[in-house]
Parts: C-alpha cells; structure tokens; sequence
C-alpha cells in the first residue's frame, strides 16, 4: 500500500490487489499515510500461490473491477483526502477496581491479553524517576500510525507491563532502537509483522545485566525472571499502543509467535571466553547496550560431543534456513571451542562454510546464485549464508549441553542495529532501591 501512496502523489492512478484477509490491514496502511479513500480491490487469490488456476481464476473474477476503478471519475474525498480526526487524549481515561480497568483496557484493544497494573499517575511518576528526560520529550514516531513517541508514553506502557522504574534506559534505549535501526520498525510492519511472524529479540550487554538482574543462565528464555519478561513485553506494548500495531490488522502473522510476549536475554559475559556482543559492535566494555533482531523461530539441540567437531557440526546440521542467525552457546561450549582456538570470528566462519545447500534448493528458495542463473543442481552446493556477519554469536544458558538457535531477520552486516543505553543521574541510588528485587524460593 505505501507503494502505491508513493506512486498516487505522483499524480498516477492506482488500484491494489489485496488478499481478502488483509482488508483491514490496507484500509490502515492508507489512513495512516493520509490516503483514506485510496482505491484497492480484494481477491480470493490464496496468498503466495503458486498454482496458476487460482492465480487466473481470481484476477479474471476482478479484471472488470480493475478496470472501473482505474477509470472512473475521482469522488471529493479522493481529490482532497483528510486523515481521520483522533480525539484528543484525556489525562484521566478511567477509575474503577483492579478487575474493571483490566477490562476496560482489554476492550479497547491496549493490552497484549494479559493483565496489566494500571497506569496512575503515582506509578507512572515513579517510572519517570529511571530517566533524567523531561516526560514531553519526543523520540521520534512509531509507524504504523507515527504515533508521537514520548518518554511518558514509555512510562505508561512500562507500568502496564509491570516494570521497575530501572528498566527505563533499556526501554529508551530499546525504542530508539526500533526508530532508527536498520530493521528499525520495518521489522515489525513490512517485515516483523507481516505473515512470517518475526519477534523481537532483544540481547543486554555492559554492566546494567547485572545492576538490573537480566537472566543469562538457566532458564534465560523461560518465564520467571521479572527484567526478562517485563522488558520485552513493555516494548511490544509501546509498539501496539505507540505505534499501533495490532493483531489481525497491521500485524497479520499467520501463526503468530510467542516470542513477540517477551524475548529478551543479557549476555554471560563473565563466563565468556570471547569478546562480547556490544564490543564486538564497537563499544567499549563498560558500556552498556541494546540489541535487536527479529527471529521467527526458536529450537535447540544437543550436540554431538562436547569438543568444538561435535559442537560445530551440531550446530550446522539443526541450523534452520533464516536471513540473520543468533546462536546462543554455553559457557561451557564456549570455553571448549576456545581451547581449540576458535573465537567468534572461526566460529561464523565455520558454520557459513558448512552450511551448504544444492543450488536447486537454492533456486526452490530464490535466493543467490540459483536464481540468477535460473538453473539448479541436486549434486551442486553452495553456501546457504553467504556472510558470516549475517550469524551473530551470544554466550549464555545454564548448565547443560543444549545450543540455542533464534533464526529470522534483522539488520543489514554493517548497519545500525544497537543502541547504548544512557543512565539517569541517580542511578546507583535507583539500583540501590530495586536490585534485591529477585525471587527468593522455597527448599522443599
């Protein structure tokens, strides 16, 4: 639909096919631009098909529709197009008990179908103590409706999640983050939230892991840890409600993705054998960063034994197709491979020089070589990753043998695709308040 936003201020006429199913997804793609009565067709062509039957059965039942709407005269809307009027938001939007703000949120579509803790103005305030902004001060905006990012905003939607007020710098971070890196919001519009389902992983690095207390052990991508699970979904709040992406409209994940609840994960640093995520990226030790990509699917496995050989080929053979490649290793695999005189950079290495496919595969998934030459091999490999800056090495994980993989998209090798994180005046007070905040069980 942008597309043919672009092509309409141009003064040409146009008339998009849209899937049935994504009606209302391009009804927001034109509104949010300024185009509401631009003209689009629905189809009953089953999305991606290859099947030419379904593909001519369904452009011969529209052609005639086509060729009317390209035609005919423009209405006054369609000469003049005026974005709908929002009301202007009011500083007190409801009171009631826990259970009745909990359901006035839900109906209205700003939460993510979980409970959330209400947004009053002394929680807020607290919030607004992890940062030294002004609450007005304007990041930038969120497509898909360029919601006005502000620091109160982020606030708002980090006590929805349940945050403590010493995530607000990873959040700011965070957000800026999804503003202006290379996969930015694209990765959860055009791209994160289109069919494929991709899900925001966000990866911690420098000394805010420990000050915050972000898992990277055990169970770091379970549930349980209140950095990990509130850090994550306050930003996918901040994108529904900031930037108005919503199930079923503007993200219209086939599956959808679990991971999109909350994925978030700080390095082992301390335990590493290698440089860091964020050194790696060019930051110095002691800074402390944010990092995104967008995944789609998570697995794991076991290797084959516990030298670099066995880890290595493990690792290769339950590697999943993807565009960017996270690879989360143990400390103890970590440190065996580097007895064996691998750093990150042998590691990448090895796996993109491994990781082979036919070129008939390959042209089946019309990338690369196969698809500039048309003609595919099954007895012909090439590599199925191309640049081993597309593979992306973390530490992490508690005891045991099992590798991580989150395999999706994200940034461009040499693109922006992580953001420093920048500390409030206080914070050595803000952490003194709130660290001892951690789950104390009971022994059975």
């Amino acid at each position: 639909m942008y597309d043919a936003i672009s092509i309409e201020e141009r003064n040409k006429p146009t008339v998009s096919l849209v899937n049935e199913g994504f009606f209302n997804d391009a009804e927001s793609a034109s509104r949010s631009q300024g185009m509401p009565a631009l003209r689009y067709i629905t189809t009953k062509v089953p999305c991606e098909s290859s099947i030419i039957a379904d593909i001519e059965a369904g452009v011969d039942e529209v052609i005639d529709k086509i060729i009317t709407a390209l035609t005919k005269p423009l209405t006054a809307e369609e000469k003049v197009p005026k974005p709908k009027e929002t009301e202007k938001p009011q500083r007190i939007i409801f009171k009631g008990t826990l259970e009745e703000v909990n359901c006035f949120f839900y109906q209205r579509g700003w939460t993510d179908g979980l409970p959330i803790i209400p947004p009053t103005e002394e929680a807020v305030k607290e919030m607004m103590t992890g940062t030294d902004y002004p609450p007005d001060h304007l990041l930038g905006k969120l497509q898909s409706r360029n919601g006005k990012t502000t620091i109160e905003k982020i606030a708002i939607n980090a006590v929805m999640a349940g945050c403590l007020p010493t995530y607000m710098p990873v959040l700011i971070a965070g957000t800026i983050n999804l503003i202006e890196s290379e996969p930015g919001f694209s990765g959860y519009t055009t791209f994160g939230f289109s069919t494929g389902s991709w899900a925001p992983f966000w990866s911690i690095n420098g000394p805010i892991r420990n000050e915050i207390n972000v898992n990277n052990s055990s169970g770091a991508f379970s549930p349980g840890n209140i950095a990990n699970a509130t850090i994550g979904r306050a930003i996918g709040l901040i994108v529904k409600n900031i930037g108005g992406v919503r199930k079923g409209i503007e993200d219209m994940g086939t599956m959808g993705d679990p991971m999109k609840y909350t994925c978030v994960i700080s390095e082992n640093e301390e335990a590493s054998p290698w440089e860091p995520l964020h050194v790696e990226l060019g930051y110095k030790k002691e800074d402390s960063t944010i990092t995104l990509s967008f995944p789609n699917c998570y697995c794991q496995h076991i290797p084959y034994s516990a030298d670099a050989d066995g880890i290595l080929r493990s690792i290769v053979d339950n590697m999943p197709r993807g565009m960017r490649y996270n690879i989360v290793i143990t400390p103890t695999h970590a440190k065996n491979l580097f007895r064996e005189g691998y750093d990150k950079a042998k590691v990448k290495k090895y796996i993109a020089e491994h990781k082979l496919v036919t070129t008939a595969r390959m042209q089946a998934m019309l990338v690369t070589t196969a698809r500039q030459t048309g003609k595919g091999s099954e007895t012909e490999f090439v590599q199925l990753i191309e640049d081993p800056r597309f593979i992306r090495v973390i530490v992490g994980g508690g005891p045991g043998a099992f590798i991580a993989h989150l395999v999706g998209g994200g940034a461009t090798p040499g693109k922006k695709e992580i953001q420093k994180i920048e500390l409030p005046k206080n914070w050595a007070k803000l952490v003194a308040k709130y660290k001892n905040i951690v789950p104390n069980y009971a022994k059975y």
